[in-house]
C-alpha cells in the first residue's frame, strides 16, 4: 500500500473533510470502488466516500460513510492515509496465499513413505492458526498453512510440495 494523502481539517457541516492529495493519488480514482486506508488504534480502517470532489491541484474535500457527524470526523484529521494502487506490484520473491488456490496439492508423508496428491482448494486467512484446505479423494483436509510443512512451491506448473506429519490427512 502506498502512502496517498493526508485528512487536514473539518469541511462545511456534517462530517466533511479537507484532504491533501500527494503525487502518488491515483488519477484514475474511483471512490465507489476504491477505499482510503487509515490506521486506528492499530488497525487499518477502510473509508468509503459519500462524497467525494476535487479542490485545486493537489486537494480534495470528502464525505465518509460511517464518518457522518462532525465529532466522528475530528476523528481522523491529521493522519495519513494509503491506498492499494492498481499498478502495484509485489517482488518477485512474495505472494499472498489465495494465489495458491487451485494448485496441485502432492503430499508426503517422510514417516509412512506415503504420496497423496489433490487440490488446494482453500485459504482460511486467521492470525492464530492459518490453514490450507486440501481436497483429496473428494475428502477436504486441513493443514496449517506454515513454512514448516511446504516442501516448495511450483508457480509455473501451479503445484505445491506439502511434507506433513503421519496421520494428519487421514
Amino acid at each position: 500500500m502506498t502512502i496517498c494523502g493526508r485528512i487536514n481539517k473539518l469541511f462545511g457541516t456534517g462530517g466533511g473533510l479537507r484532504l491533501t492529495c500527494y503525487d502518488a493519488f491515483p488519477e484514475e480514482f474511483d471512490p465507489a470502488t476504491m477505499p482510503l486506508i487509515v490506521e486506528i488504534d492499530g488497525l487499518d480502517v477502510p473509508l468509503w466516500c459519500e462524497e467525494f470532489d476535487y479542490v485545486g491541484a493537489q486537494g480534495a474535500s470528502v464525505r465518509f460513510a460511517d464518518f457522518d457527524t462532525e465529532r466522528r470526523a475530528e476523528e481522523l484529521i491529521g493522519r495519513e492515509f494509503r491506498m492499494e494502487l492498481p499498478d502495484e506490484e509485489l517482488p518477485d520473491d512474495e505472494f499472498y496465499m489465495e494465489d495458491l488456490i487451485g494448485f496441485r496439492a502432492e503430499v508426503f508423508e517422510p514417516t509412512t513413505n506415503r504420496h497423496v496428491s489433490g487440490i488446494l482448494s482453500d485459504y482460511i486467512d486467521s492470525d492464530i492458526n492459518p490453514l490450507f484446505a486440501l481436497t483429496i479423494a473428494d475428502k477436504e483436509v486441513l493443514v496449517p498453512a506454515v513454512d514448516e510443512m511446504i516442501g516448495g512451491i511450483d508457480f509455473e506448473a501451479q503445484t505445491i510440495k506439502f511434507i506433513l506429519p503421519e496421520g494428519l490427512i487421514d
